[in-house]
């Protein structure tokens, strides 16, 4: 028997402290089920200590000049670069990223968000000239206060930077809640934070789950502001929590993205998006899981889409290559099969994949890439997130259609287009209603801000938006131009 690493200890006040009550709770590795490490779920206690250490350590910190910050922010860098094997290493473990993915895609993720927001940083104007027709109205942005920061399983370093780092080159002081699930890499980073000098207080972690600390941090009363990444239910419950004291919501939440394919899209287009699709075992909110595609090539695109899906390897997340690894809990893999076995009980046709382990596994919470054909927008495969790596193909005869089609769901957070005439795809771009539009498998631009419209939540993660995010606006009037 392998020993559990022990992470009961949370950082509060710039020192690992044992939680006020024992309260263990066993970390487990997808790829094995077995478990890996124990940690402790925060009590009120808990999350009202760490709060206290924040709301302790704002005002000094507020007042930090800009370039003090950044520094740190800069040291955080260059350590967590340093560091990026341990950290690939710690989310293989918690939430089954294969080996070469979690160090390339999740661990530089986190770099990536990082190194954006330092750039964007060093040309943010905290007060800036309304305009010049008002030339003494002054707009200044302002640190928002304590706040907490509820992250997700699925892209740990992802979601951390992109919360944590622009927190606090706002100025503001946070309480970070991890996934229960996923905790390792943020115990990591928060090692990471400690030894790159930030002052105690600044950063806090306290482990939970949600109806335990996330639910503390939405309704205390000193907390200023929650972020949180999850699924739209949890978004919901955290917004009416969070109601009775004021405090600002942001929420990035689930997705259904619209994949239109047109007949003149470029001959990779098909397996491309459906490798996109697979990406990650399918547990991104982002991906573009409803691919419609024009009858002309309807058939066509289904056998491609099979084919990748056949081709696609599934494996432990310890192994080096290509391949997919598990999804992250027996939770989630009972979900997604009661949805694969919806998809074929309500008649879409299944051409690649199914329900159960992918042959010859016979444990860890491995899923089969699976494709549905003649899915209709109706069916639950087509209106529910299934986080997992499920397809759904449906076909489409004019614009008009697929634009209604892409456009009823209740998610909006990232629509795609295929398609070679630059006038469709701009005026696709404008009729999709989503946060974010990615056309041809261009990547958006680094400082493009990440985020949706309806039930995705309205939250904007990233660049310039991203840092003012974490910031209040003030406008000033009467503002002395002699000084």
């Amino acid at each position: 028997m392998v020993a559990l690493l022990d992470k009961r200890k949370f950082y509060i006040n710039g020192e690992w402290v044992d939680p006020a009550v024992a309260n263990d709770l066993e970390v487990i590795d997808p790829s094995t089920e077995e478990p890996i490490a124990v940690i402790s779920l925060g009590a009120q206690a808990d999350t009202d200590r760490a709060v206290a250490a924040a709301k302790a350590a704002f005002p000094a910190w507020s007042k930090t000049p800009p370039a003090e910050r950044l520094a740190y922010v800069e040291k955080i860098l260059e350590i967590y670069k340093r560091r990026a094997a341990e950290m690939a290493e710690a989310m293989t473990l918690e939430m089954g990223a294969p080996q070469d993915m979690s160090l390339a895609s999740q661990t530089g993720a986190g770099a990536y968000h990082i190194e954006t927001f330092i750039t964007a940083f060093k040309d943010f104007e905290f007060i800036r000239p309304l305009g010049p027709h008002a030339p003494t109205t002054m707009i200044a942005w302002e640190p928002i206060g304590v706040v907490g920061l509820i992250t997700p399983w699925n892209w740990p370093m992802n979601q951390v930077t992109l919360k944590v780092i622009p927190a606090l080159l706002g100025g503001n002081t946070s309480v970070l809640k991890p996934s229960e699930i996923a905790p390792l890499s943020s115990l990591l980073f928060v090692e990471i934070a400690h030894e790159a000098g930030l002052p105690a207080g600044v950063l806090n972690l306290v482990n939970g789950d949600g109806p335990g600390v996330g639910t503390q941090l939405s309704t205390h009363p000193d907390v200023d502001m929650i972020s949180f990444t999850g699924s739209a239910r949890a978004g919901i419950a955290i917004s009416k929590a969070a109601a009775d004291t004021l405090k600002k919501v942001a929420l990035e939440l689930g997705g259904k993205g619209g994949n239109l394919v047109f007949a003149d899209a470029d001959a990779d287009a098909v397996a491309r998006s459906t490798r996109h699709c697979f990406n990650n075992s399918g547990q991104s909110c982002n991906a573009p899981t409803r691919m419609l595609v024009q009858r002309d090539i309807y058939e066509q695109a289904v056998e491609t889409a099979a084919r990748v899906a056949n081709e696609t390897v599934v494996a432990s997340a310890h192994l080096p290559g290509k391949h997919i690894g598990p999804v992250v809990s027996k939770q989630q893999w009972d979900k997604i099969q009661g949805l694969i076995q919806k998809g074929i009980e309500e008649g879409a046709r299944l051409v690649a994949g199914g329900p159960g382990l992918p042959e010859g596994v016979n444990r860890g919470y491995f899923v089969r890439p699976t494709v549905f054909a003649d899915v209709d927008n109706q069916m639950t495969v087509a209106r529910e997130e299934i986080f997992g790596p499920v397809l759904s193909i449906i076909p489409f005869d004019t614009e008009e259609e697929a634009v209604e089609i892409a456009n009823d769901t209740d998610y909006g957070l990232t629509n795609y287009v295929q398609t070679a005439d630059g006038a469709r795809r701009n005026r696709l771009a404008r009729q999709l209603r989503a946060g974010m539009i990615e056309m041809n498998g261009e990547a958006r631009g680094a400082g493009a801000a990440f985020g949706g419209v309806k039930a995705s939540g309205r939250a904007r993660e990233g660049g310039v938006m991203g840092l003012e995010e974490f910031m209040d606006s003030k406008s000033i009037s009467g503002w002395s131009l002699k000084d």
